[in-house]
């Protein structure tokens, strides 16, 4: 019972931190999209710099949980079932999941070069760049789903 409770939690804040892996670059598109409106682009930028703050609390408790998940049938066997050992698709889930914090991270970037009165890449480019997430998920819940290897 432990260990469910344990991966829903878990999944609950996966999505949360997914929300604003999702959504930042989106405010990011609409940052460009101001111009020199200085009201609106300080209003996003707030928005971005809240959501950032709210993504990395999210990663953060969903890393202490997935550890609790991998790591917890070597402490407590009894209340964690193994379903990593000898496996090595949790490795791939991790490094797609590594890839997708990197790219939370460069978006935060952005957001302070804007902030600091840089500039953005274009519209289409920041919408481009909002999909790139979305395939890297595809790959994480087919591992967790499937564990082909």
């Amino acid at each position: 019972m432990v260990y469910l409770w344990t991966k829903v939690f878990h999944l609950l804040f996966v999505m949360a931190w997914m929300a604003a892996v999702f959504y930042l670059p989106r405010i990011l598109v609409n940052v460009a999209e101001a111009g020199e409106v200085q009201v609106v682009r300080e209003r996003l930028l707030l928005m971005c710099k809240r959501l950032y703050g709210f993504g990395h609390m999210m990663f953060a408790i969903a890393v202490v949980l997935g550890l609790l998940l991998w790591l917890g049938p070597k402490a407590w066997p009894e209340s964690y079932p193994d379903i990593v050992a000898g496996r090595a698709w949790m490795h791939a889930k991790l490094g797609l999941v590594a890839l997708m914090f990197v790219y939370f991270i460069m978006c935060g970037r952005m957001m302070k070069r804007a902030k600091a009165g840089g500039s953005l890449p274009s519209s289409v480019a920041l919408r481009w760049m909002n999909e790139l997430p979305v395939l890297a998920l595809i790959g994480v819940i087919y591992l967790v789903i499937f564990k082909p290897f």
